[in-house]
């Protein structure tokens, strides 16, 4: 292959954050989240938290197929995050990254002594390798986050360097510096495009070990890590195989804990964190269950009211829906008062719009003021409040009277809504939802669905109500129009799920995206947050600030919790000692 030269760029740095700003100093030593003197060895095996309840591939970077969780594991980028401090990142496979002076590019210096599960060396062909097939033919996410990366070029088999375009480029050096890292070599033999089950070559801590489709995925710790001995890895990975079981339903999944078919479950479900739990096990303490603080985002969890479909065009439609659903008496009937009522789409943050606009908001907006709706330049929209009785008259009335306003119910067009879902367990809220749905007039019903048909489905956008929930990064960049970008709207595979294909929301996610400093993307932030409230794109349901996590009582755990992360699989081992001692089924 051919090398270039390369330009001049700023100083080197052995990690790189959005603002600049740095925990770590060029010798330390571990995260401070990590124990170094970790014991390597045992079993982890969970059910996950990544919704799916099968798998089919082993290709997480396609549309195609329903990748098995776990698969990061296996892929190192050059550089990994550090999970307290909002979004930094220190050398993994690369060393150092000098980011030039105008910001355009970027330039990677890479450890010769990266390598491949397969003994081959990682170069910067690979890595090149990488961004273009992505690019090419990754998932459409990737192809929107990655479209202002013009190149990566190898100046040297140990030397990458990134150009970029446009003005949006403040995150791109991050961006690319997270990058799964493929071989080259495999994908050359194996096409890229289409899922497999075909076990990749990577060049992270883990390989894929045993599996079963759908059923079970086992990922084998490798002694022969090149970068086990770094200072990003020192104190993490020390499982010998992390293990992710798969069920059709929580209520099986829960037995299978309790059985112990497997060791460790974050509970999602209200009732059961608040009942199902009260076993011998349990108090004996020999199952532990751990409530822990989560410092992230909570994003956005609700029903997403699909826009695509005409009958969910007119935003008083769309209201008349939120005003339907009925979340205090659901938290206090079924979820035990457990949760909060979500609000925000960047609920759990400070980038959440609150009261009136400040000037630097209005100073974004008011351009805009012609195309926004007057509600915009007051207090943010916030979904109805009830007095949890179940008898939510007000509020039907008035859904009643919007959508009549709108031409639907008595003397108008039917209103047809199907809410899809492939979740047994949510039957309990959609179902009296659909109650008060069918009491203002809305023909609605439930169409539950396996979930590989769940995915195809939300894919290409075939549903007129779905659940789901998205969280973005403390510091969120381009990856936002993948949210909520006109673009993404016309995109499979896309997080708009809503549908959104609006210019004003288009330009202030550039003002995100360009912002200098966190003062100005908070700002930017706060104004996208009232614009998209105000447009009523979803019913928010509700979120937690913490992980409720129950398991056998045979793992040790760092004294520090990161913050943005739970650190499981990261930082906890396995206690031979506990192991030994524990009675479990």
């Amino acid at each position: 292959m051919s090398f270039v030269a390369a330009p001049l760029s700023a100083e080197p740095r052995h990690g790189l954050s959005t603002f600049g700003e740095l925990k770590y100093g060029p010798d330390f030593k571990h995260f401070e989240y990590a124990n170094p003197d970790a014991p390597k060895g045992g079993r982890f095996s969970s059910t996950g938290t990544g919704g799916t309840k099968t798998f089919d591939s082993f290709n997480a970077f396609i549309l195609k197929g329903d990748s098995a969780q776990g698969l990061e594991y296996l892929f190192d980028s050059l550089m990994t995050r550090a999970m307290d401090e909002p979004d930094a990142a220190y050398g993994l496979v690369a060393e150092s990254a000098d980011v030039a002076e105008d910001g355009r590019s970027v330039v990677f210096k890479l450890r010769p002594e990266a390598k491949f599960s397969d003994g081959t060396p990682l170069t910067a062909d690979d890595v090149v390798f990488s961004l273009e097939v992505l690019k090419e033919k990754g998932h459409p996410n990737y192809s929107l986050s990655l479209r202002d990366v013009v190149k990566a070029e190898a100046i040297d088999p140990h030397t990458v360097r990134y150009e970029f375009k446009g003005n949006l480029i403040r995150d791109l050096p991050l961006t690319v510096a997270g990058l799964p890292i493929l071989s080259k070599a495999f994908y050359t033999k194996h096409p890229f495009d289409q899922s497999s089950l075909e076990k990749p070559v990577g060049s992270g801590p883990y390989e894929i070990g045993n599996f079963k489709p759908g059923t079970f995925v086992a990922y084998k710790r490798r002694p022969d890590y090149w970068a086990k001995d770094l200072a990003v890895n020192r104190g993490r990975f020390n499982f010998d195989e992390v293990r992710y079981e798969y069920f059709r339903d929580r209520t099986l999944e829960l037995e299978g804990l309790k059985s112990g078919t497997f060791d460790y479950r974050e509970e999602f479900t209200s009732i059961d964190w608040a009942t199902a739990y009260d076993i011998p096990a349990v108090k004996e303490g020999r199952l532990q269950r751990l409530i822990m603080p989560d410092g992230r985002p909570s994003g956005a969890q609700g029903f997403f009211i699909n826009t695509r479909k005409d009958q969910f065009k007119d935003k008083r439609v769309r209201e008349a829906l939120d005003l339907a659903f009925d979340f205090e008496w659901s938290n206090k009937n079924l979820f035990f008062d457990l949760y909060s009522r979500t609000q925000s789409f960047f609920e759990n943050s400070e980038l959440k719009a609150s009261g009136l606009p400040s000037a630097a908001e209005l100073a974004l907006l008011e351009p805009f003021k012609d195309k926004l709706p007057p509600e915009v330049f007051s207090e943010p929209y916030v979904p109805p409040v009830t007095d949890g009785s179940g008898r939510n008259r007000d509020n039907l009335r008035k859904a009643h009277q919007l959508l009549a306003e709108a031409g639907y119910g008595q003397g108008g067009k039917p209103l047809n809504v199907e809410i899809l879902s492939f979740e047994e367990g949510f039957d309990r809220i959609i179902i009296p939802y659909i109650e008060n749905l069918k009491r203002i007039g809305v023909n609605a019903s439930l169409r539950r669905v396996d979930p590989a048909q769940y995915e195809r489905r939300i894919k290409s956008f075939d549903f007129d109500l779905a659940i789901q929930r998205y969280a973005l990064r403390l510091t969120p960049g381009i990856e936002v129009k993948t949210y909520w970008g006109s673009d993404a709207a016309k995109i499979d595979g896309s997080f708009n799920l809503p549908g959104i294909a609006d210019p004003v929301v288009d330009a202030l996610i550039d003002r995100m995206v360009e912002a200098k400093s966190r003062e100005e993307l908070t700002v930017a932030a706060r104004a996208l947050d009232r614009v998209l409230r105000a447009g009523n794109y979803w019913v928010p349901q509700w979120y937690k600030a913490s992980h409720n996590v129950a398991f056998w009582d045979m793992y040790g755990r760092p004294a520090v919790k990161p913050k943005y992360d739970d650190g499981v699989i990261d930082t906890w081992w396995f206690d031979a000692d506990k192991a030994a001692k524990l009675k479990r089924p």
